[in-house]
């Protein structure tokens, strides 16, 4: 998707975490799913460090 993707919270009714320009398709698999802090802790950054 040109110009990157973001998570939007249902609950807090806003954008979640970063902006990324490759789908995190592990971490929105997590939050969609069993939701362990661990886990998406990891994932975020996994995720963060790849934008660098």
């Amino acid at each position: 998707m040109p110009g990157g993707y973001r998570i939007w919270d249902n609950r807090g009714r806003r954008w979640w975490g970063d902006l990324y320009e490759l789908c995190p398709d592990g971490l929105l698999t997590e939050l969609n799913g069993e939701a362990n802090y661990e886990r998406i802790t990891a994932l975020l950054k996994r995720y963060r460090a790849q934008k660098r």
